[in-house]
């Protein structure tokens, strides 16, 4: 039973109708995931439903556990635990609503498909809803639910495509290559992580892990074919990939970067030995 929600950072809370106080003392009949949204599914039809954003983290504590000053956001107390909600950073992104009823919940579903249960038809129709890069696409979540920067980044490097790379510009055989890529990728890091996690409340959280193939991996070789793993750095944003792998050896420019060397910047993997 949810006993209460104690909310410290008051801009984290987007709903006011109806108010907090209305899931105290409610039961918790499931708990799943929307997207890339947490919904508390509680009794009366009410939904508590939580995005972290990137930097958002869960932790569970002991009983009525203080929530931390400096990136404490919420605490959600149980009758044997505590569920907090904190934020690394300065900025505050994660979000907690409080809705009643399905079609109130489904307000909040950006409405992309999910990838592990589209066929390739499906996949083909959300990857080209609009005209954007392979990482804008995969990360659009109005299109395709669920992958983060760092999932895509392990998405292009299996499916051998620059992130930079077009949409509209793929081939019938690249769209197919990256649906499996996409996939097994997710497939692949759902098993990992719950085998990690076991029966227990996952502890350290982050969107780095050193078996991932190129994110987080820049300066370091590419497991497949050894190349220097690069990076484009846009706003506060970071994309890896290979260039061995993914772009034919070419050196994608990073806007600041590429500005401030100038013609210095490397164009090809030669250029960097």
């Amino acid at each position: 039973m949810l006993r209460g929600v104690r909310v410290r950072s008051f801009p984290l809370l987007k709903t006011y109708d109806p108010p907090l106080t209305e899931a105290h003392g409610r039961r918790v009949h499931g708990i799943r995931r929307m997207g890339k949204r947490i919904v508390l599914e509680l009794e009366d039809d009410l939904y508590l439903v939580v995005h972290l954003m990137v930097a958002g983290r869960l932790h569970w504590r002991d009983p009525r556990a203080v929530v931390p000053k400096k990136h404490g956001l919420a605490a959600f107390d149980f009758d044997d635990g505590t569920l907090l909600l904190t934020e690394a950073g300065t900025k505050r992104r994660a979000s907690l609503h409080l809705v009643r009823g399905s079609e109130a919940l489904a307000a909040l579903d950006p409405g992309g498909i999910e990838v592990a249960d589209a066929t390739l038809g499906e996949f083909r129709t959300a990857l080209l809803a609009e005209r954007h890069t392979l990482k804008r696409a995969l990360t659009d979540a109005r299109f395709i639910s669920g992958i983060g920067g760092a999932f895509a980044d392990e998405i292009l490097h299996a499916a051998r495509l620059s992130p930079l790379q077009l949409n509209t510009n793929l081939s019938d055989e690249e769209i197919a290559r990256l649906h499996e890529a996409a996939r097994d990728t997710l497939e692949h890091w759902v098993e990992v992580l719950r085998e990690q996690t076991g029966d227990a409340f996952p502890g350290k959280v982050t969107a780095f892990h050193p078996s991932m193939a190129v994110h987080g991996k820049h300066g370091q070789p590419c497991p497949v074919c050894g190349a220097t793993v690069q990076r484009i750095v846009y706003a506060e944003r970071e994309t890896n990939y290979c260039p061995g792998c993914q772009t034919g050896g070419r050196i994608l420019a990073d806007r600041s970067l590429s500005r401030l060397l100038k013609d210095a910047f490397p164009r090809r993997l030669d250029d960097l030995e």
